[in-house]
């Protein structure tokens, strides 16, 4: 492995991950953020790096970020398997001094509202061009069509800004927040772009997410000489019910955070607490709403997906991205496939992503903190197979034939799950003339088996 730079500070660690030995500054923040010398690694980042190096046997190199005290610190540290530990070198390091420890929470608690809030979202690539796009707004049906066939055009074809007529795209910043036109909708609508960004690197990628601030108009009643159609099977809450309820629970869970974390003024430890409460009701309420309207839309006699030519592995690879900090808070090891790896598959990549989110969620909700989540891929004959398995407590005989069931909890309560999730994932892979299926025992963690056709030309 190697890097261009000077080695400002190098580094030595055990087979347990200490710190053994290092230069500054790398010493100075080992001790600044609480730990010792030798001791464990204290850089949260750092030690997931020096954790998956010694696990793989293999040299990576990546930027690691930290707090120290009043100063953000971004460095790029490469670390390299030696003898049962790993040796590290800092090849960069850069300290920016924080507005306020205030401001940066105020901007993770911004982008937290806006995706609460937005009715679109997408994921884009370092020339702003369209990856993936989702939404389950009926207004924003055909947006959302035009946009997944128009995979691969910049975002502002399909949303252009409402106040801006220079050359597309723009910088970034100068888009991030502008109002935009959506054809055929009477409400007012702007962006919020949420860059994926490395220090010293223009940002790798970008969240996009599409927002109003004026309610959804309820669907129009046909008129009343209209002759009435055989009514068809509907859900209590679904498609066209659930973007109207989601948007005053959204401002609630908005309003809550905003109490929860003082922003609008001093407050009693109890009534932040009970803010924190509302908030987590409120998204709790959020993801029910979101799986009854995935249920109407798999149940439907009509549901089909649209199959197309994808790489399972780097659908494994966006999922585990997408899901990575929800692991690290929990003190999880997600391991994804290797850069490189690929496994040519035909299925609907918007489907395999939220199979795969499902499953890669429900095994950080139920395993140990400390455990370590491994998403593999490979293919077997015709068959493309993604494979989630965990370190949590297992199924039983019993509990296997009972998961994918409609509601089914395992009676596990308190856990904010709705008893939908693998449901609507088995039924979704099914549609792509895939399955999905389960491996356990009790007590020894479970494997959930995703399969799809493999791509022919593949």
């Amino acid at each position: 492995m190697s890097g261009a730079g000077a080695i400002l500070a190098r580094g030595a660690c055990d087979g347990q991950d200490r710190l053994l030995t290092a230069d500054e500054p790398l010493a100075g923040l080992q001790l600044r953020c609480g730990g010792d010398m030798p001791g464990t690694i204290a850089v949260p980042e750092l030690l997931d790096l020096v954790r998956s190096v010694r696990r793989t046997g293999r040299s990576a190199a990546r930027a690691v970020n930290a707090q120290d005290g009043s100063d953000a610190i971004s460095s790029w540290v490469e670390v390299a398997p030696e003898g049962e530990g790993t040796a590290i070198q800092v090849r960069s390091w850069q300290a920016t001094p924080l507005v306020s420890e205030d401001g940066a929470a105020a901007g993770q608690r911004r982008a937290a509202i806006d995706r609460h809030l937005a009715e679109l979202s997408a994921w884009l690539d370092d020339g702003q061009r369209v990856i993936v796009v989702t939404s389950q707004a009926p207004e924003l049906a055909a947006l959302t069509a035009a946009m997944e066939q128009g995979a691969g055009r910049c975002w502002t074809e399909f949303l252009p800004p409402a106040e801006v007529t220079h050359q597309q795209p723009l910088h970034w910043r100068l888009l991030d927040g502008a109002p935009v036109i959506v054809a055929g909708s009477p409400r007012d609508w702007r962006v919020s772009l949420i860059p994926q960004i490395r220090p010293g690197f223009e940002p790798s990628g970008f969240e996009l997410l599409l927002l109003s601030d004026q309610a959804a108009s309820p669907a129009a009643a046909p008129p009343a000489s209209a002759p009435h159609p055989p009514a068809p099977r509907r859900a209590l809450v679904g498609q066209d019910l659930a973007p109207v309820l989601k948007q005053p629970i959204a401002r609630i869970v908005a309003n809550a955070e905003t109490i929860r974390t003082r922003l609008a003024g001093p407050l009693p430890d109890a009534y932040a607490d009970y803010a924190g409460e509302i908030a987590s009701a409120g998204k709790l309420l959020l993801d029910l709403l979101d799986d009854m309207a995935d249920l109407e839309v798999v149940e439907a006699d009509s549901f089909s997906t649209t199959p197309d030519f994808i790489d399972l592995a780097e659908v494994a690879r966006q999922a585990a991205g997408i899901l990575g900090v929800r692991a690290r808070e929990k003190g999880i090891v997600l391991q994804a496939p290797e850069a490189g790896e690929t496994v040519p598959a035909l299925a609907e990549f918007r489907r395999v992503l939220q199979v795969l989110l499902n499953l890669v969620g429900n095994a950080i909700r139920y395993s140990p903190a400390g455990s370590q989540i491994v998403i593999s891929v490979e293919r077997d004959g015709e068959r493309a197979r993604a494979t989630v398995g965990d370190q949590g407590p297992g199924l039983a005989p019993d509990q296997q034939a009972r998961v994918f069931e409609k509601f089914e909890r395992l009676g596990r309560s308190g856990d904010g799950g709705s008893g939908l999730g693998l449901y609507i994932s088995r039924r979704l892979a099914r549609a792509m003339n895939g399955d999905l299926t389960v491996e356990s025992e009790a007590g020894q963690g479970a494997r959930f088996i995703l399969e799809v056709p493999v791509d022919p030309e593949g």
